[in-house]
């Protein structure tokens, strides 16, 4: 199950700029995905600025790319005081949850799950990434307003999309795997809960998602969030990741999305998915997936590799 959804842009003849405005073309991308591949579950377009922007975050949109938040709206803790947290349906959240309920309607044969961003690293967002890190040791009052705030706001959003008809949601993290573990019990973890704890059901899965190198310090911790599934990013020992997380727990990862899928060839896309299965697929949680989510412009020769080579293993 990679995280897969950009890279259909070349599959419905549409653009980066494009899909991230319209509900109706992440509908149809998301099909063109599943109609291609026999990936266990669709998910939506991982674009880590939507929640950013609905708080008033300024962003950049340039052709080809994923949007990217370039400032924070929060400079002070009088500022994090007033910080207004935005309906969901602010900015293009409604965008996003519509293409959910799309999605569903067409996607019939596999889970359909929604992409959102993680409480610490939307908070880094407004805040700004530069920013929060220093702001944890000088005014954490300031980031904890914000959390506080931001996990709001999320809860709100991940429900909207269990309402829409998503069977769940992947909840990047990034910015959590450059903290300390300490600094991540404190400004991290204890929301990414609050949020599980608030929408996870039998029938609404919670993917935590994590690719910074300090997660392997935090498997104790992140064992404890109650996530339906863990996903980790190719900076990470992934058989030490399945090893030290829970073992009745899915644990997914983490083929790179730079080296291979957008860099690499069908070849090297082999030899790196034979290499990481022959690691892991002893341990009966460990699930095939990319690292982090896939860039628009990977070449689908590399994505076809990269299912193909698990088939070929697994004949094998």
């Amino acid at each position: 199950m990679p995280i897969l959804s950009f890279p259909s842009v070349s599959l419905i003849g549409s653009a980066v700029t494009e899909i991230t405005k319209s509900a109706e073309l992440q509908a149809a991308g998301m099909k063109a995905v599943a109609d291609r591949t026999d990936a266990l579950a669709a998910v939506s377009m991982m674009d880590l600025s939507v929640e950013a922007e609905a708080f008033g975050c300024e962003i950049r949109i340039i052709d080809g790319e994923v949007p990217t938040v370039i400032s924070g709206c929060v400079a002070s803790e009088k500022e994090a005081n007033e910080l207004s947290v935005p309906a969901v349906g602010a900015a293009r959240t409604g965008i996003y949850v519509d293409a959910i309920a799309k999605a569903k309607k067409l996607i019939t044969d596999r889970p359909v799950f929604a992409g959102i961003i993680g409480p610490f690293s939307l908070a880094g967002r407004i805040i700004g990434v530069d920013n929060v890190m220093f702001d944890c040791f000088d005014e954490p009052k300031k980031v904890e307003v914000v959390l506080k705030k931001a996990t709001e706001f999320l809860i709100s959003y991940a429900k909207a999309f269990k309402a829409s008809g998503a069977d769940g949601i992947v909840m990047a993290e990034p910015l959590t795997g450059i903290l300390s573990p300490s600094l991540a019990d404190e400004f991290s973890h204890p929301y990414v809960k609050e949020i599980i704890d608030a929408v996870r059901s039998d029938s609404f899965a919670v993917i935590y998602h994590n690719c910074g190198a300090s997660a392997q310090y935090m498997t104790e911790s992140l064992s404890l969030l109650g996530a339906t599934a863990y996903h980790f990013g190719d900076a990470l020992d992934m058989e030490y990741m399945v090893k030290n997380m829970p073992a009745d727990t899915v644990i997914m990862g983490n083929v790179s999305p730079a080296a291979q899928f957008a860099g690499g060839t069908p070849d090297s896309m082999a030899q790196a998915v034979t290499e990481l299965l022959e690691k892991c697929s002893r341990y009966p949680n460990f699930l095939l997936s990319s690292g982090c989510d896939i860039p628009p412009s990977s070449p689908w020769e590399n994505i076809d590799a990269f299912f193909k080579a698990s088939k070929d293993f697994y004949k094998r």
